[in-house]
């Protein structure tokens, strides 16, 4: 087996070139956007499936170096700060609670299928949570964090279980977010608030006009947003809690954007406003784009028929668990139907999943604000903490 490596440079180029080929598809097929299906996801996928060929059957294994992908992570959470007003946020309150206990409920859910499947074929119950929350809800970190308990538990095979979990998960979240978007949205007739300003992008019909001062101004803003999400990460740090840098950058941007419109009375031109929201719409693209360019799908052979039977039975219960609970308690209406596309990202992908799903609804159907603020916080804040705490309630179950 050889190995290719291929430099930041060029795997940053040829992530450009795949999200390319995901715009021009979702251009071209009227289907793709139908069922907002996200840009990254295509050309992303493509990519990795190519990857698995070389693989397979020219015994090369390719490497990217992907750096840069969580600094345009950042980007993106930055962005998402400096477009929320004080009032979306006060607003949001009643329903980030609602979220936030659906989701810890739901990992109570996610983790019983895991142990459940895990029991029928016969392999340690446990192992079953590296295909629940560890690695649906947690990701690719939590699992890496949570594997060496499991290796001194005698289960040396968890690391590689989880992070075929983590695979399968990221490519079901990125698939059934629209879909499910687009069926509430049609069986029970909503519409997109009036303000058409996206948080994220723009329309897929709408053609904009932007000059150089409004995107130089919003780069400056999101470089001043991650400047400051770095103190607040220290901050954070100094009083015992250790989250995800996206958070940091997110609230850095939620107290610039504040500050500038609430204290100083500076609104946001719309150039600027739409500076910010291409450039937040292409770190995000960029960033899922390299992720998936990253997947090693061989790795899911070992386990084929466990993983296959217990993501199947993961996605159906994310599905009917996001029909029948997420959108009727979040409110039947056009925001609950956005945030019951990311529910998906949240339950079987990332965080990033659930906002690019969330994005490629509002592309087609109109801007979702409040949507934006409440699942960026529940994925990236209150999960990861509820999280931990029901993994250990499960370890001592068992």
């Amino acid at each position: 087996m050889q190995t290719i490596a291929i430099d930041g440079f060029v795997s940053f180029t040829l992530a450009i070139c795949l999200l390319f080929i995901g715009k021009f598809a979702t251009m071209r097929f009227e289907v793709l956007r139908r069922y907002s299906i996200p840009e990254p996801v295509i050309g992303g996928f493509i990519c990795a499936i190519s990857v698995a060929f070389f693989y397979y059957f020219f015994e090369t294994k390719v490497e990217f170096d992907l750096g840069a992908r969580d600094t345009l992570l950042l980007y993106f959470f930055a962005g998402i700060g400096l477009s929320a007003n004080i009032k979306t946020l006060l607003s949001g309150g009643k329903p980030l609670l609602i979220l936030t206990l659906l989701a810890i409920v739901y990992i109570g859910l996610q983790n019983i299928v895991g142990v459940s499947i895990a029991s029928l074929f016969g392999f340690e119950p446990l192992l079953g949570l590296m295909a629940g929350s560890i690695s649906l809800i947690g990701g690719v970190g939590t699992t890496m964090a949570w594997s060496p308990a499991f290796a001194e538990m005698g289960m040396e095979g968890a690391a590689e279980i989880g992070i075929a979990s983590n695979t399968l998960g990221l490519i079901s979240a990125c698939l059934v977010g629209g879909p499910i978007a687009n069926y509430l949205i049609k069986k029970y007739c909503l519409e997109a608030n009036a303000d058409h300003q996206l948080d994220i992008g723009v329309c897929h019909n709408e053609t904009v006009k932007l000059d150089h001062f409004g995107y130089l101004y919003a780069w400056l803003m999101l470089n001043l947003s991650l400047m400051l999400g770095y103190f607040v990460d220290m901050g954070l740090a100094s009083m015992g809690l250790q989250l995800p840098m996206f958070v940091a950058c997110l609230l850095a941007g939620i107290i610039i954007g504040n500050f500038k419109s609430v204290v100083l009375k500076q609104k946001a031109s719309k150039n600027a406003q739409l500076g910010q929201s291409l450039i937040s719409d292409v770190c995000l693209g960029m960033f899922l784009t390299m992720a998936l360019m990253g997947l090693q799908l061989w790795q899911l052979q070992s386990s084929i028929l466990f993983l296959s039977a217990v993501i199947v039975s993961q996605v159906i219960l994310s599905i009917g668990f996001t029909l029948l609970v997420v959108f009727r308690a979040m409110g039947k209406n056009y925001e609950a139907a956005v945030i019951s596309s990311g529910f998906g990202g949240i339950t079987l992908g990332s965080t990033a999943t659930a906002i690019v799903n969330m994005t490629a609804v509002t592309q087609q159907h109109g801007a979702a604000h409040k949507a934006f603020i409440i699942v960026p916080l529940v994925c990236g804040f209150f999960i990861d903490i509820a999280n931990a705490l029901i993994i250990n309630g499960f370890l001592q179950l068992f």
